[in-house]
């Protein structure tokens, strides 16, 4: 008994909500300098236009010029974390851009409720590291090559043989994610999946994702899983 309080003392204790809030802010502040003042806009605006419906409609109501300010003052909060939210994400896709396995991070932590994905890759160049990851959806199959256009291409059209082959009326988009001017930016994967058009049904997506992993080999190459963008610590200066 003795021993088990101890390292039940020893153990850390998570930091609460409004240090792992403060933890975050700093994080994209570091990263994302104008988070700051877009914050601050997004906040002012609606205090501002609060104060400016209670002037107007509750002018010698006191009890109304403070709901209607108060409404303002929540409002402006509420925009605020949202916008701290899309910001962080942001920031924290930005500092695992260019690595292996960043792609399979978005697919393992941003992708919507309707489409199915991987976090490990469906195909690896072994020397370059290079990799196509697939993902499932209403929209049908995306696959997404991590690296250079020039060196992913023959990757993508050897995976939409394979998959063209098993599921022929299925539609194939491709994504790229890498250095060069045309392809998607990390942060935007799961926002350009979500655009595309719906084709299959529910229960569809669910049978052509089964189909396709049933028939899907182990990677060739072991490559780092997907990092969690939202796990990362920013770097101490040194």
């Amino acid at each position: 008994m003795a021993r088990s309080s101890d390292k039940a003392q020893k153990q850390p204790k998570e930091p609460g909500r409004i240090k792992q809030m403060w933890q975050v802010f700093q994080m994209t502040r570091r990263y994302d300098p104008n988070a700051m003042w877009i914050m601050a806009l997004g906040f002012a605006l609606p205090v501002l236009a609060g104060v400016a419906v209670a002037l107007i409609i509750s002018r010698d109501n006191v009890f109304g010029i403070v709901m209607w300010i108060l409404a303002g003052v929540l409002a402006g909060l509420l925009i605020a974390l949202v916008i701290l939210g899309r910001r962080a994400e942001r920031a924290a896709y930005k500092q695992i851009e260019g690595q292996a396995g960043a792609v399979g991070a978005v697919l393992r932590s941003s992708l919507r409720r309707s489409w199915r994905g991987s976090e490990m890759p469906v195909a690896v160049n072994p020397r370059s590291q290079d990799a196509v990851y697939r993902a499932v959806g209403r929209g049908g199959v995306v696959l997404i090559g991590e690296g250079p256009r020039s060196r992913t291409q023959r990757m993508l059209d050897d995976e939409k043989r394979k998959v063209q082959r098993i599921l022929p009326n299925v539609p194939v988009t491709f994504m790229v994610v890498g250095p060069d001017e045309d392809s998607v930016p990390l942060h935007r994967v799961a926002t350009k999946m979500a655009r595309i058009k719906p084709v299959l049904t529910k229960p569809e997506v669910m049978a052509v994702s089964n189909r396709l992993t049933s028939l899907t080999s182990a990677s060739p190459v072991a490559i780092p899983k997907g990092i969690d963008p939202m796990r990362m610590r920013p770097q101490r200066p040194r």
